[in-house]
């Protein structure tokens, strides 16, 4: 016996070795399928035989429809059922499913010393997966437990959690083992983690009322399943004008027989959803509890009793009626009123339950205006879950303060990657990315944020993607880092489309959600991006075409069975949102030649217009053709042309312009670095500075304002001046390239002249050199002569670690490659030079105050009674702490003098930065939500000429660097800044 209790000792812990080790990023388990047999191992199917699924018939409900989807998943992969056995005896070979203390099958080989449960038994959601035998043994600590273990085989054969809501395609076998060996799954770190469908109408409602008749329990079960096989627990309904148990009374029920646990969302309190108020408004009364409390009392009290059998968490106090503030009161009044109603509501609780309401689990959600009533003072009994939230566009506005970690209902987060609503939409498609999640919600959780994780998905298609990693990374947050979040989207992939395209699918997924987040399709205007700085409409355009093209190419490899998979998750997506981009930047381009005079600028309308129809056959495609018509309505979001925030009656066009052009060819030019045109301008045209450092290519644009075959020639004044031609002819438009021949040009500065010439018009561009010693460095340095430049903040030179903390690259986070982020975000704050530091070797060529920007991500002000700083200098310089709240938006009105009085931790906001164009090109308002950055300003003093060493030093832990800008010019004003010169 001692033998053999050393050997399963050891046995079990090579296996706990192996889970911790050998998974991949979508399951904390090794993959214990096998397609050959091997000694020991089980056979689920071999040669068109099944192993039978035995379930005790006194187990949950949701076991036993757990295990029949588990013997229609094998079917799915081996075209033959694994039949459901309901039963208490053991069948030899057969699938044992069960939960432990609720099926004598499991029990039985418990107390027959078969199997032991120790690690697993009285644990929250844990379950263990083992070969017994001949059999394979599926045991849970609980219902849901069970259901993981069940769903996990499932997935591991081949059956996605998406081959529902996204038609993935199932991976076919003929042959299914499970290696021999004991699979254990603890319980998850984040203990309720689910979704919320919200902002449902027109796409999810539409949908839902084509297929199902309405958003019922036809609907919500396929919810629930993928909740279930993503091992998730928690759903708030849909509830705009929707009651999820009114509507149909079977849906609780059936969220209950599942295994969901339901709530309400965080402005609809008691387990009552709004329209069931709404319906019932003239019967009630207002929604105001200080004139009507005796009703609202008796409304929530009903709502209460006919959920109480259910597994539920319940919203506690109130807000407006609707999703808004209380109208009436200023915030002292509405304090009082609302401890008032949550003391009614407990006291409710503990009448319709029966019992202690410390023993009935309950949240108050500290949302929008609800925070500074929490800043101010006001609090919930220990036992409510404080669910802090984000700024609605994905930056959580708290971490967990440290005199809250140890409350009894914990803390939670309600978190957006759909919003409806102020400062401005983002519904339509994905636009947050895996590595901006991951930095959030490890930032929360790594505070202490982890009872509760509720997700606003809107529709929840088209938000497949980062549905999947919330779910599975709330299981356990510590086993994914944030240098695996590219693994994470490989292996995605390769779950649902296998191996041989997982890699160049998940660049195309990562890639529009990162360009979707650097500017999101409801906020895109058509002036965004510079047209003649930099090249950036350019760059952002080409950044488009390549990846639909890449999307497109791929689409040919795709399998059959896999293509209408591929056109939600990663084609629609991709040309969707380079379609919208692309109309924005056409029409940006048609609106600046139509102001120059360019007949060009008719067909920039023209592109705009062919790619206004494309959007329209892309959204058709989806709805009324993939997987048979199944989506049929679910794209149906008006996303092109907003002018406020809420969403337009219809999709349109931004307005275009119409040249109408002369009777005969005539001459127009613009330079780069200018909107202007010549003729027609005062002044003469003026190419930027060339430098020897940065041997610059400028352009110069020659257009036809007329009809007719514009002829012209181009002469520079100078042998050192070089063009791409000199002389041409043209329709529409011909860019001419301009460098300099170094080796001729002049010491110093110089000039020059081209002269443009069509007929007897002649329009001269002055060119301006710079020819000086060239830095002599053996390290890589940024800069030049000619002003603004960039550094991504991951191309350091030197990265030094503090004591307790240090920079680390943060991949693929932000609108660039990378950012740096401190590792831990726990870590203590410090003023000292010995903080983590980054140094940056720059060229500055000339002494003086120079003005740097540091670009951040818009983190929130997590912890107000600390701050939020960061610090920069230039060599042995005194280090400037910079407020990185400078930017901040109040969007939520928090910083008033009235709530800065009343609160012990808010601080004032400093002064808005200084408005350089390149933010959002001149308009500060709003910027870090709708830019995703925010930018510090410091003046530095540069004591002399040369290589210098910027050094950006760790104050607080929850600041991420993404860019720094040196010498910010507003001449040449862009959205991304200067590109990096080194």
């Amino acid at each position: 016996m001692l033998k053999q209790l050393s050997f399963f000792v050891l046995l079990f812990a090579g296996l706990i070795i192996n889970a911790q080790t050998a998974h991949n990023t979508l399951s904390l388990l090794p993959d214990y399928i096998q397609h050959t047999a091997e000694k020991g191992s089980f056979r689920i199917a071999a040669n068109g035989i099944t192993a039978k699924i035995v379930v005790d018939p006194n187990d949950w409900k949701g076991v036993t429809r757990a295990a029949n989807d588990l013997g229609d998943d094998v079917r799915k992969v081996t075209d033959v059922v694994s039949p459901v056995v309901k039963d208490t005896k053991l069948l030899h070979g057969a699938i044992i499913v069960g939960t432990i203390g609720k099926s004598k099958l499991i029990d039985q080989l418990v107390d027959d010393g078969k199997l032991n449960v120790d690690a697993v038994k009285n644990k929250w959601e844990s379950f263990m997966i083992q070969t017994v035998g001949d059999n394979l043994i599926i045991a849970g600590s609980d219902k849901r437990g069970t259901i993981y273990g069940i769903y996990d085989v499932s997935e591991k054969i081949g059956v996605s959690p998406w081959y529902y809501w996204a038609d993935a395609p199932v991976k076919k076998s003929t042959d299914l083992y499970v290696k021999a060996g004991r699979y254990l799954q603890e319980s998850p770190k984040v203990k309720y983690r689910g979704i919320f469908i919200n902002d449902e109408s027109p796409s999810f409602s539409g949908w839902s009322n084509k297929h199902f008749g309405g958003i019922n329990s036809k609907v919500y079960t396929h919810i629930f399943e993928l909740l279930l096989r993503l091992k998730a627990n928690y759903l708030w309904p849909a509830m705009w004008g929707n009651a999820f148990n009114e509507d149909d009374p079977m849906s609780p029920v059936l969220a209950d027989e599942y295994g969901i646990v339901m709530g309400t969302s965080h402005h609809e309190p008691m387990m009552r959803s709004q329209k069931e108020y709404t319906k019932r408004k003239d019967e009630i009364g207002p929604w105001d509890y200080v004139t009507n409390a005796e009703n609202l009392k008796k409304f929530w009290t009903e709502g209460l009793e006919r959920n109480k059998s259910y597994d539920n968490i319940i919203t506690m106090s109130m807000r407006g009626d609707g999703d808004v503030a209380m109208g009436k009161g200023d915030d002292a009044e509405n304090i009082k009123t609302l401890k008032q109603v949550i003391a009614d509501q407990r006291e409710i609780i503990r009448q319709v339950y029966g019992k202690d309401p410390a023993e009935v689990p309950q949240l108050w959600a500290i949302f929008t205006e609800v925070q500074r009533y929490y800043d101010a003072g006001m609090n919930v009994p220990d036992d409510v879950t404080l669910l802090f939230c984000d700024n609605n566009w994905g930056y959580i506005r708290r971490t967990a303060p440290v005199n809250e970690l140890k409350r009894k209902g914990g803390m939670g987060l309600y978190y957006h990657i759909d919003m409806n609503g102020g400062p401005w939409n983002d519904r339509w498609i994905n636009t947050t990315t895996v590595p901006k999640l991951h930095e959030q919600f490890s930032l929360a959780y790594k505070s202490g944020i982890d009872r509760i994780w509720i997700v606003n998905v809107g529709d929840l298609k088209p938000k497949e993607m980062p549905i999947d990693f919330i779910m599975r990374y709330a299981w356990n947050p510590d086993a994914i880092s944030a240098d695996q979040t590219s693994d994470y989207m490989t292996d995605w992939a390769t779950g649902i489309f296998g191996k041989e395209h997982a890699a160049e699918i998940a660049e195309l997924v990562s890639r529009y959600s990162k360009y979707n987040l650097m500017r999101k399709p409801e906020v895109q205007d058509p002036n965004i991006f510079s047209f003649v700085n930099y090249h950036e409409a350019e760059r952002v355009q080409k950044q488009w075409q390549d990846l639909t093209a890449k999307a497109e190419a791929l689409e040919k490899k795709i399998p059959k069975e896999a293509l209408d998979a591929y056109y939600q998750l990663v084609l629609y997506p991709v040309k969707a949102s380079a379609g919208v981009a692309e109309i924005y930047l056409a029409t940006g381009s048609n609106n600046l030649y139509a102001k120059q005079g360019r007949v060009s600028a008719n067909e920039y309308a023209n592109r705009a217009r062919e790619l206004f129809e494309l959007d329209k056959k892309l959204s058709a495609h989806y709805n009324d053709s993939i997987a048979g018509g199944k989506w049929k309505n679910m794209m149906s979001d008006v996303h092109l042309g907003y002018q406020h925030w809420s969403m337009p009656k219809e999709n349109s066009l931004p307005p275009l312009d119409e040249v109408i052009p002369l009777a005969s060819p005539s001459l127009g030019i613009a330079v780069e670095g200018s909107t202007d045109a010549w003729p027609g301008t005062e002044g003469k045209a003026e190419l930027p500075q060339f430098d020897i450092l940065d041997k610059q290519h400028y352009y110069i644009d020659i257009f036809n304002r007329g009809k007719g075959l514009l002829k012209f020639t181009a002469k520079a004044d100078k042998p050192w001046i070089r063009l791409s031609t000199a002389k041409g002819s043209t329709e529409t438009e011909q860019r001419l390239y301009v460098d300099i021949d170094w080796k001729k040009a002049p010491e110093g500065k110089g000039s020059g002249l081209i002269e443009i010439n069509q007929n007897n018009t002649k329009v001269p561009v002055v060119i301006n050199t710079l020819k000086k010693a060239v830095p002599d460095s053996k390290e890589n340095f940024y800069g030049g002569f000619s002003g603004e430049f960039s550094i991504p903040a991951n191309k350091f030179s030197a990265n030094v670690s503090g004591k307790q903390a240090k920079w680390i690259v943060l991949p693929g986070l932000g609108r660039a490659e990378a950012c740096m982020g401190i590792y831990p975000t726990t870590a203590q704050s410090s003023t000292s030079e010995k903080a983590p530091r980054l140094e940056y070797q720059i060229f500055m060529p000339e002494s003086g105050s120079t003005t740097v920007l540091l670009g951040i991500l818009p983190t929130q002000d997590v912890n107000p009674g600390r701050g939020l700083r960061i610090a920069v200098s230039i060599d042995n310089g005194g280090p400037v702490i910079l407020d990185a709240r400078k930017g901040y938006h109040d969007e939520f009105k928090e910083y008033t003098a009235e709530n800065l009085s009343r609160s012990k931790t808010l601080k004032p906001l400093p002064d808005f930065n200084h408005n350089y164009a390149l933010i959002s090109r001149g308009k500060p308002r709003r910027t870090e939500v709708f830019d995703n950055q925010r930018w510090l300003d410091a003046a530095l003093d540069v004591k002399k000429p040369g290589i210098h060493t910027l050094k950006i030093y760790m104050i607080d832990p929850e600041v991420v660097l993404e860019r720094i800008i040196v010498n910010p010019n507003d001449k040449y004003p862009s959205y991304l800044g200067a590109p990096e010169r080194n």
